[in-house]
């Protein structure tokens, strides 16, 4: 089985706002970010909530979703995707598909190019580019989860993933959206027109 990870705990400092109740085409960035995954054929989707967690679980339809919260979320993003990890760890999850709550604009054909592309040779990681630029989601093989659990708070899953460079697969799709990174008010701005 091959699982969705939203992290979504960070206290969107940049942003002044959080992130996850952000609106893009009539929904919240969680809200999009679930439905794309659950329309790509995810049955399993966990998000880690940090910041303002009972906020976010008011605000927020999250029905059939596994709500995580990382009481440590000032430690950063490592220790979001961690704490999720080891809620899906289990014996038969084979990948998870991982997704940034700022990330909220790819389709969920990305998504499914993700994990057929696992499908053919079950590599460590696949990375989706647009134009040779490399964006998120991003799908991490259980080989990885190991060695991503005893990163260190400063490092993040790159790290790991640089590690099987050689063997990670880096995905050519046609959704500019995986590199959109809603990180500052202006980007947001930017969005909205879309």
């Amino acid at each position: 089985m091959i699982a969705g990870l939203i992290l979504a705990a960070g206290e969107s400092s940049r942003m002044g706002r959080d992130k996850a109740l952000l609106t893009y085409r009539g929904q919240t960035f969680l809200e999009c970010i679930v439905a794309k995954l659950r329309e790509a054929g995810l049955e399993r989707v966990a998000v880690v909530l940090g910041h303002h967690v009972e906020e976010i679980q008011r605000a927020v339809k999250l029905e059939g979703v596994e709500i995580v919260v990382n009481g440590d979320y000032q430690r950063g993003q490592t220790s979001s995707l961690q704490i999720g990890l080891r809620a899906l760890e289990g014996e038969d999850t084979e990948a998870v598909i991982l997704c940034l709550v700022d990330h909220p604009a790819f389709s969920s054909v990305t998504v499914r190019g993700l994990i057929e592309a696992y499908g053919r040779n079950h590599p460590p990681a696949i990375i989706p580019t647009f134009q040779d630029r490399r964006g998120h989601p991003v799908l991490i093989g259980r080989r990885l989860f190991a060695e991503t659990l005893t990163l260190p708070p400063s490092q993040g899953a790159n790290s790991v993933i640089r590690h099987y460079h050689d063997s990670t697969v880096f995905l050519e799709v046609d959704d500019p959206g995986i590199l959109l990174n809603v990180d500052d008010p202006e980007t947001y701005r930017g969005i909205q027109s879309t």
